[in-house]
């Protein structure tokens, strides 16, 4: 990182990384060239979760490559007379692997749910019924994170 005064501790790139509202995951096509789709992530530990369907571009890229960069970027706030805004940003490099256990898909769509949509807990039994075994999950393993912030006082 080029800017050592913006660089955050790792427990506040977590937090950013738990209280963004979704990510960027950037990955390589096949063919070695870029694709990248924001998705609704969540944290356990030292592994991001998210759900798709079982077929399609994204799948097809992380079993090609299974090395992505997500970005994750918290509070933006522009700035009046400034050509400037205060931010913070994590970005995380991680190994991406499909979850073929059930236990460990329900277990990441209940963290999901439970991150998302926590007033509708009480449908998840029924949704992960109807629903798990058209659902991948897909389990991508941190190697290695930075957190960056910029505040007004830090402007120049």
């Amino acid at each position: 990182m080029r800017r050592k005064d913006r660089m955050t501790t790792q427990e506040e790139a977590l937090k950013v990384v738990d209280s963004c509202p979704y990510s960027v995951v950037a990955m390589c096509n096949a063919d070695g060239s870029p694709y990248c789709v924001p998705l609704s992530l969540v944290r356990q530990e030292n592994a991001l979760y998210f759900h798709c369907a079982l077929e399609g571009r994204k799948t097809d890229a992380l079993r090609a490559n299974p090395q992505v960069c997500v970005t994750c970027v918290g509070e933006v706030v522009p700035y009046d007379n400034q050509f400037t805004t205060s931010f913070e940003s994590a970005i995380l490099h991680c190994t991406a692997h499909e979850v073929t256990d059930d236990c460990e898909k329900i277990e990441a769509l209940r963290l999901l749910c439970q991150r998302y949509t926590p007033s509708n807990m009480n449908n998840f039994d029924e949704a992960i019924a109807r629903s798990l075994s058209v659902t991948a999950i897909w389990k991508l393993t941190i190697n290695e994170f930075s957190g960056k912030r910029k505040r007004k006082q830090q402007m120049s």
